[in-house]
This record gives structure tokens, C-alpha cells and sequence, in this order.
């Protein structure tokens, strides 16, 4: 290289050096800020420590509950929660739009939450959307929105995102054919691992007024491939515990007519004269819970009805003890913001039981007994 060369090729180095250097400095506290909202699972933190997350679903069913929803994650953002998942559902079943407001109106509560948001979605977001009184939609294409909107990274929702592991092979149906089901996601906290499933009430999409068993089938393969999947990752990760969360109730037994499906607890066969969309994920959730011998945690919204409780029961009709059913709040839009509360669980992988719960009633959406 000439001197003239080499000078030339000097000065644009060191230019082009300084300029870099300034570009640097002006960008790293952007990064900084972004990246301090990023959590990373099972990273930081020791594995036996104790945390809280916060439980909701079946909300916002109408305008009043939809108020009570902004008091509901005001109340989740006054404590420390490593996160939160809304089990579905955002509107009504009938009468309701599932127009795209609906879900950027979704969008807006969930990153309004200061903690990590997680979401899997309800039969009356996607599943049942082709009823005339909620605009007749295609179903595939609303949930592909939902899948778009929700789903597009593997972080979760929320002011500060968690990383989630993403169920990317191609084993759903969208409206153009085979898509990854990307709505379904895992992560893992300190010695706890967490897994969200499309599970949908209306039979799983086996009835209703558009029945599809076609994309029933495909989900339906793939959530029990995801669920097999997240207890093999337990397995191997040493987790102490495992929640699952969808939105369907699927039924256990024969004692709740009037809310969930109606099933034999031993042979697990629905006895009503319904369609089916469950057993087959039951028994393959019931010989994963057998085989893990930890507890294990499903918890779901659909039937409108806060309860804990062990209903599942193997082959020879005897309690698994190891499983709990934890159903959220929700609905109840008859009595306006009585339902539209939250369940807090204690989470530590040290104690026998791991997830202990406590119901959160939120002041303001209090209405049959006012607070004190």
C-alpha cells in the first residue's frame, strides 16, 4: 500500500472507527433497558427457592368485568410474582365479536402486567368464533390470528418477557394447512416445570356449529406429544413439580352434570352421549402423572367454577395422590366483578406438596360483601 494509500485508508479507519464507537455508546443503554426485561428461566436463581405466580382465566366477560379486569392486574402488579397465565377464554361464549379488537384489547392486559405473562387460548377465542353471534368467523383463521399476535416470539407477554420453550414442529392446522403449534410453550423456574396445551372446550372442537375433527385430530396428537414431552424434560431436569395449564375442563367423573363432560373415572370413557375431544389425552396424562410420582398440577378455566381438588383416578378407581386440579375464577357476568379474581400459588420446590394456593379477592371487584 502506498503512503497516500495507506493515509487515506488510515483516516477512514479511524473515522469509521469513531463513528462505530459513538454508535455503540448511543445504543447500549437501549440494549441495557431491553434486556433487563428479559427473564430467563432456570437462570440467576437458586433452584430450591420459593416464588409466587399468579393464576387467571374465563375474563373479561363484559364491559363491568372488563373494569374489574384493569383492577384485577393492578392488584397482581402490587406483588412480586415471577409470573402470571391467563388459562383462556377472553370474552363470552355468545353474543361477542371475535373481531381482531378483541385481541389487541388482550394484548393491551397482558403487557400491562409488570411480571411475565403467559396465555393459552380459549374455545371462545378461536374454537367457537363461528357462531352467527360472534360474527361467524373461520375459526382456523382467528386462532392463526391469536398464533400471530401472541405467539410470534418465544417470549412470553408482559412488561418483562420470560423465555419459553416452543412447540415448533409442524403438527396443527392452520386455515393454509400444517403450522407449528406455536401457542404451545414450556419454561421452567427454579425445580418446577411448566407446560400450556390448546385444549378447548366445545368437545375440543368436536362440536358446535362448524365441528372440525380433522384439526381436532392433528392438535390432539400434538398436545399429547407435547405433554409426554415436557414430563421427559422434567424427568431429566430433576424438577420437583409439574403444572400444566389449558383451558378445557375435560371431565373426571360422573359428578359434575351441569359443568364439565361426564366421564368413568377408571376406564375414563364419557358416559353423556357427547363427542369425546379428551380421552385419549387423559390417559396419556394419567400414565404420565402415574410414572413422574411428584406432584403434578392441571390447572384450566372453561366451567366457571373456583375449586382445588383431587379427582383423577387410575384404572382401579383409587385417588392419584400426586395430581391436583386447580380450577380459576371467572364468568359470572350476571353478578358484574364478582368472579373476576385471581388465585396466588405459593410455589417451593423444598416442601412435599411444592404449590400451595390462596385466593386473591380484589377490593374493588368485591360486590355481594363489601371490604371492610
Amino acid at each position: 500500500m502506498t503512503k497516500l494509500g495507506y493515509s487515506m485508508f488510515h483516516g477512514f479507519s479511524s473515522k469509521h472507527l469513531l463513528r462505530q464507537m459513538c454508535l455503540l455508546a448511543l445504543t447500549l443503554p437501549f440494549l441495557a433497558s431491553a434486556t433487563a426485561n428479559l427473564v430467563l428461566a432456570g437462570e440467576n436463581e437458586n433452584a430450591n427457592s420459593s416464588y409466587e405466580i399468579g393464576l387467571w382465566g374465563d375474563l373479561p366477560y363484559s364491559a363491568a368485568q372488563e373494569v374489574g379486569v384493569t383492577r384485577l392486574i393492578e392488584d397482581m402488579n402490587s406483588q412480586k410474582l415471577a409470573f402470571t397465565v391467563h388459562d383462556g377464554d377472553l370474552k363470552a361464549g355468545s353474543n361477542s365479536l371475535c373481531d381482531n379488537a378483541l385481541y389487541i384489547k388482550a394484548l393491551g392486559y397482558f403487557n400491562s402486567l409488570e411480571a411475565p405473562a403467559a396465555f393459552t387460548p380459549g374455545d371462545n377465542d378461536w374454537t367457537d368464533c363461528d357462531r352467527p353471534s360472534n360474527g361467524g368467523y373461520n375459526s382456523l383463521e382467528r386462532l392463526d390470528y391469536e398464533r400471530q399476535l401472541f405467539f410470534s416470539t418465544n417470549f412470553s407477554l408482559g412488561q418483562r418477557r420470560l423465555f419459553q420453550e416452543v412447540q415448533t414442529a409442524p403438527l396443527c392446522l392452520g386455515v393454509n394447512g400444517a403450522v407449528p403449534c406455536v401457542e404451545n410453550r414450556r419454561w421452567t423456574v427454579g425445580r418446577v416445570t411448566y407446560a400450556t396445551l390448546n385444549i378447548q372446550g366445545s368437545c375440543n372442537n368436536l362440536c358446535d356449529t362448524a365441528p372440525d375433527p380433522e384439526e381436532y385430530a392433528a392438535r390432539n396428537t400434538a398436545n399429547i406429544a407435547w405433554l409426554k414431552e415436557t414430563f421427559r424434560v422434567a424427568k431429566e431436569r430433576n424438577s420437583a413439580a409439574v403444572m400444566l395449564i389449558s383451558q378445557a375442563d375435560p371431565g373426571w367423573d360422573q359428578n359434575d352434570p351441569n359443568r364439565a363432560p361426564l366421564r368413568d373415572p377408571r376406564t375414563l370413557m364419557e358416559t353423556d352421549g357427547q363427542l369425546d375431544g379428551f380421552r385419549d389425552f387423559l390417559s396419556a396424562l394419567r400414565d404420565e402423572v402415574i410414572a413422574f410420582r411428584k406432584p403434578v398440577a392441571y390447572v384450566h378455566g372453561d366451567s366457571h367454577y373456583f375449586r382445588i381438588d383431587r379427582p383423577f383416578l387410575d384404572a382401579q378407581g383409587r385417588r392419584l395422590e400426586n395430581f391436583t386440579r386447580v380450577e380459576t375464577f371467572g364468568d359470572n357476568q350476571g353478578n358484574g366483578t364478582n368472579d373476576v379474581q385471581w388465585l396466588k400459588v405459593s410455589v417451593n420446590p423444598r416442601s412435599r406438596e411444592v404449590f400451595s394456593y390462596q385466593p386473591q379477592i380484589v377490593p374493588g371487584n368485591r360486590v355481594a360483601v363489601p371490604a371492610p
